[in-house]
């Protein structure tokens, strides 16, 4: 949150981030702030409280906030693969094409896509008769944890969940590989000294981000689905795992990794302490 929070204040404030990549950087940030807020207050509160209670409507309101911005996430991922394949593969035409328009429509169709798709998976759970325990083996209201609850069949649900997993994180994953073998083609031909490695380094960690993001989510939904007997607590940890780990570790890869996001920091740094003198 910290993090995310200081990534997001630098890139408003400092009119030379004012960039369609640092607009990128800062939408990743904020979806990874509504995820926090959304998902990791209640499981403090289970944790530390013991506050397990949570209302019917709050509990398919968190379970749509989950999908929708996870999948904007996965989103704005390959987004941002396309972003560096630009930039990486054709620099000179990378002004044109990475604008400030193009950044407007992309967080318009990653938001539309989202919305939409997944708005049915909290209706599928609403619809469904819960007549028995209401106890979720879960500290997250997650999908299919919920539906588990039901007396009804969740075939339908368990179908819509993997469908959409896959049409969305599936699509999404192969367009960032396909992205990252193409600049790792391009970065292997340059010869000047140190741009190859370089251009690894930094590609190289956000393609395991991207890749542990995508991993961790795909695992957790197969973990439900699989009719394998497993620990009920694998589920539950990979949860909250999955929305821990990449939210702290988005902003040190891609942000504070960064030249100008540190040269950026610095100045805010700079100009706090002398408005204090």
């Amino acid at each position: 949150m910290g993090a995310n929070s200081v990534l997001l204040i630098t890139i408003w404030l400092e009119a030379s981030l004012h960039e369609p990549m640092y607009y990128l950087l800062s939408f990743l940030s904020l979806l990874d702030i509504v995820l926090c807020l959304t998902v990791i207050p209640k499981v403090l509160a289970i944790f530390w409280f013991d506050l397990k209670s949570i209302s019917f409507y709050a509990c398919f309101l968190q379970m749509y906030i989950m999908n929708c911005f996870l999948g904007m996430e996965s989103c704005t991922f390959m987004v941002m693969a396309y972003d560096r394949y630009v930039a990486i593969c054709h620099p000179l035409r990378y002004p044109s094409i990475i604008t400030d328009h193009f950044v407007a429509k992309a967080a318009i169709f990653t938001l539309a896509r989202n919305a939409l798709l997944t708005i049915f998976i909290p209706i599928l759970s609403a619809r469904l008769h819960y007549c028995g325990k209401n106890i979720i083996d879960n500290c997250i209201c997650a999908n299919l944890s919920v539906s588990k609850l039901s007396c009804d069949s969740i075939a339908l649900n368990r179908i819509f969940q993997l469908t959409v997993a896959w049409t969305l994180l599936g699509s999404d994953l192969t367009l960032i590989i396909f992205s990252y073998t193409i600049i790792l083609r391009a970065v292997l031909r340059l010869k000047t000294k140190g741009a190859a490695a370089k251009a690894l380094s930094t590609c190289g960690s956000h393609f395991i981000l991207i890749l542990f993001f995508s991993t961790i989510l795909l695992v957790f939904v197969f973990t439900h689905i699989a009719k394998k007997k497993i620990s009920p607590d694998i589920p539950v940890l990979l949860n909250v795992l999955h929305h821990v780990i990449p939210a702290a570790l988005n902003p040190i890869v891609y942000g504070v990794r960064t030249q100008e996001i540190k040269e950026g920091i610095r100045k805010l740094l700079r100009r706090a302490r002398e408005n204090r003198k």
